[in-house]
């Protein structure tokens, strides 16, 4: 059985970060202090630590799509992925890199979506047409 992951990250300050991941994204707070705050990410653990944001780096090539790196997200079942879409539109998050299919017809064909959050950092959420493809060449 897959275990959770925790990651820590920067965010620019803690107001803007929960009402992304709380309200646009649906996250539940867990624990904080005046300096970062937790959120479960689909199970997962995120840490949001207040910090300095590092510019973005768009140079990744992915299927023909330039991609900011670092980056981190979640692979979601199709439904998770078809409502986070509509919430991030609901909600007016650009997309910057649109939903779209990659690797039509390929092993570990799969949508994808990146957005970033209120601190800018990219996040990039995706759904496999096969589940069993993900670690698949």
């Amino acid at each position: 059985m897959a275990r959770p992951f925790h990651f820590a990250f920067k965010v620019k300050d803690l107001v803007s970060t929960r009402l992304f991941y709380m309200q646009v994204m649906g996250c539940v707070e867990g624990r904080s202090t005046d300096t970062w705050v937790d959120f479960d990410l689909y199970g997962n653990q995120l840490s949001a630590h207040v910090g300095i944001i590092e510019p973005l780096d768009y140079c990744g090539c992915v299927d023909g799509v330039k991609v900011p790196i670092p980056h981190f997200g979640c692979v979601l079942t199709k439904p998770q992925f078809d409502a986070l879409q509509g919430r991030f539109e609901v909600a007016n998050i650009e997309f910057i890199v649109q939903p779209q299919q990659r690797y039509e017809g390929q092993v570990g064909q799969q949508r994808i979506m990146f957005v970033l959050d209120y601190s800018g950092n990219p996040l990039e959420f995706k759904c496999m047409t096969n589940d069993e493809e993900l670690f698949l060449a």
